[in-house]
């Protein structure tokens, strides 16, 4: 698969948010993550779907929904419905993960896994069927800004091998510290969706920013 580059709209000026959106689509964004945090599963609060609603007018690029919440299993058909073509969310949330992920595809959504570093790549092996995506977190989820974690690449490896020994075409994410000085370890160890946060609004123009880590990590991949 082609290195995307998605960047997270959690960093963002909220007063500004439909600029902002609309800034990261014309910079070259493959898509957009938005982090739906609950202040349940995680102790942070940030977007209802009717923000994200709000927003899906002033980009042409995809959306992402990353659901940090308890019971999302009652959020999905709100999330496509503001535009996520995409819905993440974590096993430790799902009561049945096979019937949520089916839920996810039923409403027309491709259905992501994600992997908090605590919670073991086996999770994913049961469900790989029904899955698009599999996002590796290389932080706690909740908050952005956190460092990288580097013990992560071992996970992201294990990841991979584990896609490409089931012939499934599903993605593998990275989301956590993502940055000129770490996505290329992330690149080598298998992944090639790239969560980019805070690091793109310290470019010289987020154009830049995502042509930058998009190279650094298409040269990672070459190499590996």
């Amino acid at each position: 698969m082609a290195v995307r580059i998605v960047p997270s709209v959690l960093p963002v000026d909220f007063a500004h948010l439909g600029e902002a959106v609309a800034r990261l689509d014309a910079a070259g964004a493959d898509r957009l993550q938005w982090d739906a945090m609950d202040g349940q599963f995680v102790p942070n609060l940030t977007f209802g779907p009717d923000v994200i609603a709000a927003a899906r007018p002033h980009a042409g690029c995809g959306f992402e929904a990353h659901l940090m919440c308890e019971r999302p299993e009652e959020l999905f058909e709100r999330y496509v419905d503001a535009g996520c073509e995409l819905i993440i969310v974590h096993p430790e949330s799902l009561r049945q993960p096979h019937a949520a992920l089916r839920q996810i595809r039923e409403l027309g959504a491709g259905a992501g896994l994600a992997l908090s570093p605590g919670t073991p790549v086996a999770f994913a092996e049961p469900v790989l069927d029904l899955l698009d995506l599999v996002l590796v977190m290389t932080v706690n989820p909740g908050f952005g800004g956190q460092p990288y974690l580097v013990s992560m690449e071992a996970k992201v490896a294990r990841t991979r091998e584990l896609i490409d020994g089931s012939g499934r075409e599903i993605a593998l994410e990275v989301d956590g510290g993502i940055g000129p000085d770490t996505i290329a370890g992330a690149a080598a160890a298998g992944a090639d969706v790239f969560v980019a946060g805070t690091s793109l609004w310290r470019a010289a123009s987020l154009a830049e920013g995502i042509e930058d880590l998009r190279a650094r990590a298409e040269a990672a991949r070459t190499a590996r």
